[in-house]
């Protein structure tokens, strides 16, 4: 570059010559410029005229380039050494945007090492300094920078831009140099202009992998794009999709392509899979059956396949029980149910139960079979019923039927008409098992209490029988020297009562002698005993008796009397009565003869029993009150069935062994009679329970002591 003189520069010199040499200087500078570079070089310019910096930059903007922006301090240098002085100074393209100062030309901020302030600047003085002006040949502060108003006139110092459109082959920056420029490449671009592209390279690919690519820059360079697929059947083991970078590279490694798999499968419970493999197991085109067990249904496909995507056709199946009829609800039976499989499902077992009241007709269990039927028909509860009762004769009969026409829980009550007693229990109950709390009663003829002879008296009671029924009369007296007190005679009511209480015999005083002290002789009772003190004589003053009874029978009064001075004992003499046991209760068709020594069901009783021809006895044919008021044996019962000719001769050898007597051939004959007209009946003749020679149906008259 030209230098021009000293002296032009000396700013001492008139001011004529200084803007003369300064023009040609510049001209010839800017001749240099453009001639070092056949394209449009970076140069710079400035207005003759002050303008405003808006003003300024649209006058840039207008013949150059824009406002001048400084990219470095050897710029501000050169400006410094080659642009006129003026006393205004020159705008440059910096400007506060945003409180931050940029280069309005590239609209790039200021950086910290491209500064350029002049002292204490900038100091934004009244807050509206956000323009900048350079002094250039200033004597204080030469290039150096000046925040100012943006209204204030200067020189506008112009750049004229060496970058094009088509500088760097628009693949790299254009940075402004003086008098040239220099390319920044972008990345992935390389040469003085940028005009080269970074290469990648083809790549070989695997097998079944097949590739489609977009080259937007040139074949497998920067920028380029390869997407990967498989043949059918495989899949892809690594990236589906591979880039060019800058750097030269691709993004990955290509991908593989792999048989596809589908997921392995089970067979099904209570089923089993059949599999059939193209290559190895559950890759494409394989495919798997299903079946499933007895009982069992197969819901779902019979058949799959594996499908290229390496998915199955469908879901495995599964086995699923065979449903039988849901259990109807109108059969009023309580159900537990267990359910292996699901409800009412092949192997479900129902049990079935009644309420209270009711019976099960039809089996109590039920199963599920393999069919999908029950394996037998749904049960019914019924409602539990009792044999009608018949009315007793002589009595009435109440009931009550809190279900309607049911029987159960029904309650029967029996009364007896006046004069009769009933016989048997007063009040019955249908029970859930179908039967009644007990034999139905009968009324028989009221009986009033036994009566006895008064101490030291007699009891006659005409016409009796031994039973005090209603309608018997019984008359007392009293031995001589004794009065009765008391009714002479009592009769038997309807109601079961005598008319009187007994009379007592006391002595009589007016009839007893008058010389010394003596009481009635006493004697001991009948089935008792009785011993005494005697003073001065025989049943004298202070004589003391006492009395007891023999085994069997009861002391009924004082067991100590003593002869008092009114010559009377101190308490009637006492009875031994026989110790009572419970009426046996007969129930048809048993037949009962019972002999009674000492009142009926007294200690000492003894009872027979036989049952109608055809019909067993199930018990012991005897029984006897014995001293403990307990009977020696249970009520037997009849029971309907034959006997066979040995069981026959079997059981009257046993009860012969146990008697005297010997076998007739009359009994002989009558148990073959009666073989063979019950040789049909079918059933034992013996409860299972029974011991030969202990229950039986025959009778020996001989043996048997009842009347």
């Amino acid at each position: 570059m030209a230098s021009c003189p000293k002296a032009i520069w000396n700013w001492r010199f008139q001011r004529v010559v200084f803007r003369s040499v300064q023009l040609l200087c510049f001209s010839v500078l800017i001749f240099e410029l453009m001639n070092q570079k056949e394209v449009s070089a970076w140069t710079y310019h400035y207005s003759d005229k002050p303008y405003s910096w808006n003003y300024s930059r649209a006058f840039c903007q207008k013949y150059y380039t824009d406002l001048v922006a400084i990219q470095n301090k050897n710029e501000i240098a050169y400006l410094n050494e080659t642009i006129p002085y003026y006393n205004s100074y020159y705008w440059i393209g910096i400007r506060k945007i945003d409180n931050k100062w940029t280069w309005v030309g590239t609209k790039k901020t200021l950086t910290k090492e491209a500064e350029n302030w002049a002292d204490n600047e900038p100091n934004n003085k009244k807050n509206n300094q956000d323009c900048v002006e350079i002094y250039i040949k200033s004597p204080s502060a030469p290039g150096k920078w000046n925040d100012e108003p943006c209204g204030k006139r200067k020189r506008a110092l112009c750049y004229r831009a060496s970058c094009q459109d088509m500088s760097c082959s628009k693949q790299g920056e254009c940075i402004e140099t003086i008098g040239n420029y220099t390319c920044s490449c972008y990345p992935g671009f390389y040469g003085q202009e940028c005009e080269y592209v970074r290469e990648c390279g083809k790549f070989d690919l695997p097998q079944n992998v097949h590739m489609n690519c977009s080259h937007p820059l040139g074949n497998f360079s920067f920028n380029s794009q390869c997407s990967f697929h498989c043949t059918e059947g495989y899949a892809l083991n690594g990236p589906r999709e591979l880039e060019c970078l800058a750097s030269g590279i691709w993004t990955n490694s290509p991908p593989q392509c792999v048989a596809v798999q589908c997921p392995a499968l089970k067979s099904p419970e209570q089923g089993s899979m059949s599999c059939f493999h193209s290559t190895k197991a559950f890759h494409h085109q394989s495919s798997c059956s299903f079946s499933c067990e007895e009982g069992f249904t197969l819901v779902g496909p019979e058949v799959v396949h594996c499908t290229a995507l390496g998915v199955w056709t469908a879901p495995t199946p599964v086995c699923k029980a065979l449903q039988c009829q849901d259990l109807p609800t109108s059969n009023k039976a309580r159900v537990n149910c267990s359910h292996p499989f699901g409800d009412f499902r092949y192997q479900s077992t129902c049990s079935f139960t009644c309420d209270e009241g009711s019976f099960l007709v039809g089996a109590s269990v039920l199963q599920c079979l393999d069919t999908g039927n029950w394996d037998a028909p749904f049960p019914e509860c019924q409602a539990v019923t009792c044999a009608p009762l018949p009315n007793p004769q002589n009595g009435e009969k109440t009931c009550v039927q809190p279900l309607g026409g049911s029987s159960y829980k029904s309650t029967c009550w029996f009364t007896c008409h006046e004069g009769f007693s009933l016989s048997g229990p007063e009040r019955l109950d249908c029970t859930p098992s179908g039967h009644w709390t007990g034999s139905p009663p009968t009324c028989e003829a009221s009986k009033c209490p036994e009566l006895s002879a008064p101490e030291q008296g007699s009891l006659d009671c005409p016409d009796t029988r031994g039973e005090f029924i209603v309608g018997s009369i019984c008359h007392f007296s009293c031995n001589e020297g004794l009065k009765l007190e008391g009714s002479n005679h009592v009769e038997c009511t309807a109601s079961g009562r005598w008319t009187a209480p007994p009379p007592t015999c006391k002595v009589d005083t007016v009839s007893v002698p008058a010389p010394g002290v003596r009481c009635p002789s006493l004697i001991a009772p009948n089935q008792g005993t009785m011993s005494c003190q005697h003073h001065l004589r025989n049943f004298g003053l202070n004589t003391t008796c006492h009395f007891g009874c023999k085994a069997g029978f009861t002391l009924m009064g004082e067991s100590a009397l003593q002869c008092r001075p009114s010559r009377q004992w101190t308490a009637v003499a006492p009875t031994c009565r026989a110790v009572k046991c419970s009426k046996l209760p007969v129930t048809e068709p048993i037949v009962m003869n019972c002999s009674n020594p000492w009142g009926n069901f007294s200690y000492g009783s003894t009872c027979s029993f036989h049952c109608p021809e055809g019909q067993l006895l199930n018990g012991s044919e005897r029984t006897a009150c014995q001293e403990n008021g307990q009977w020696s044996t249970t009520m037997p019962t009849c029971q309907a069935g034959p006997l066979t000719v040995q069981e026959a001769l079997t059981y009257v050898g046993g009860a012969a062994a146990g008697t005297t007597g010997l076998v007739t051939s009359s009994i002989l004959l009558a148990l073959l009679r009666r073989r063979r007209r019950q040789k049909d009946d079918g059933k034992s003749p013996l409860n299972p329970q029974s011991h030969l020679g202990t229950y039986g149906v025959f009778t020996n008259a001989a043996f048997d002591p009842s009347p």
